[in-house]
């Protein structure tokens, strides 16, 4: 049985280079990813004050096409995509009939008749699945095109003048949740200027034989500016800093998103889709529980499933790190809304000690739009 579970974890394109550069490898979502090259904090702070390149091929890329795609996904989707204009991104979500979140993901439009949905590494099964199963013989297609695409991310404060200095300069023109197709060496990309960093930055979709290339190219141009290549676990705390929610942590089959704070997710007020209902309803009478940011004021690391206390255990911790920017530890949890007040004292469960922490504001980091 172990030898047959080695045999399916994948690995990316970008596999041999990560080995060569003498990262740590982990299986993260089905795939052998690096977790780290060097140490979390330098990766993370790289991030923050110059660039990281990180390879996110685990990523799915599902594609949606025909006469019937935009109807299909409205009814699909949680967020507004009639009024998303061609070359736009939208973050959104696929909801079930309780309004429980099946996945949250990136919808890019092409097309009236063409889109791409970039699902978590995980659920790219899971989330085919779903879409085939609500086809009901509508003219649309669904294509999984994972396999067959690299994906590699550019991000930080110096993302925008080393794009410049590569072979694609035009796309670091793209204004925010934009994306352009081009050709670079006669192969096709698709860059779109994204990211879950908390950073300005960009996403690099490639075939997966010119994905070495483009990694190779953007190392190079980065090498005099500070340039780092970053692992998963730099991912995770600069996504925490900046209070990007992660599947399987703070969204999973059971939570909204009124829960989850992404009510900006939801668009109650378009024709139908799977979940409205439910979520109606939720909005109307309020959720028995809310996301909250919270700051440790003792020493000690909350992790996921950590019991939050107030007279008794009120929640559990869904995310925790100690910040590499803010040089505080801090984490995320679902708690009653009477306690979820900025500021509420509230005791975290650590190792059986229960020790103190305070809800705060979030997201915890916001970068300085100069």
């Amino acid at each position: 049985m172990h030898m047959q579970m080695t045999e399916q974890i994948k690995k990316t394109p970008l596999y041999d280079r990560h080995m060569r550069l003498g990262a740590k490898m982990v299986e993260f979502g089905g795939f052998l990813m690096p977790i780290q090259y060097t140490n979390i904090t330098e990766e993370h702070l790289a991030t923050r004050t110059h660039a990281g390149l990180f390879d996110i091929s685990h990523m799915g890329e599902l594609l949606v096409t025909g006469k019937n795609a935009e109807d299909f996904l409205s009814r699909l989707l949680t967020g507004e995509v009639r009024s998303l204009a061609d070359g736009k991104t939208l973050y959104t979500l696929l909801c079930n009939e309780r309004g429980g979140i099946v996945d949250d993901l990136m919808v890019y439009r092409m097309s009236r008749e063409r889109w791409m949905l970039v699902v978590n590494a995980a659920n790219i099964q899971k989330d085919y699945r779903w879409l085939k199963a609500h086809l009901r013989g509508s003219d649309v297609q669904l294509a999984d095109l994972s396999s067959a695409i690299a994906l590699v991310a550019l991000q930080g404060p110096q993302a925008e003048p080393m794009l410049r200095k590569s072979p694609y300069p035009q796309a670091s023109d793209l204004k925010r949740n934009s994306f352009l197709e081009c050709e670079a060496n006669g192969e096709k990309i698709l860059i779109s200027r994204t990211g879950y960093t908390g950073e300005d930055g960009f996403e690099i979709y490639v075939s997966s034989q010119f994905s070495i290339e483009v990694w190779e190219t953007l190392l190079l141009i980065g090498e005099g500016s500070g340039l780092k290549p970053v692992g998963l676990a730099a991912r995770d705390t600069l996504r925490l800093e900046s209070c990007l929610p992660l599947y399987g942590h703070e969204l999973d089959d059971e939570t909204t998103p009124y829960e989850a704070g992404l009510d900006w997710t939801v668009s109650l007020g378009k024709s139908d889709f799977i979940g409205k209902d439910s979520l109606l309803q939720q909005k109307k009478e309020g959720t028995k529980r809310r996301l909250i940011g919270f700051e440790m004021l003792e020493q000690g690391i909350p992790r996921q499933g950590c019991v939050i206390w107030k007279e008794q255990g009120i929640g559990k911790v869904t995310s925790g790190t100690h910040s590499p920017f803010l040089q505080k530890t801090i984490g995320l949890g679902y708690v009653p809304p009477a306690a979820s007040e900025t500021g509420t004292a509230l005791f975290v469960e650590i190792r059986e000690k229960k020790l103190r922490a305070k809800v705060v504001g979030t997201p915890f980091y916001k970068r300085s739009r100069s």
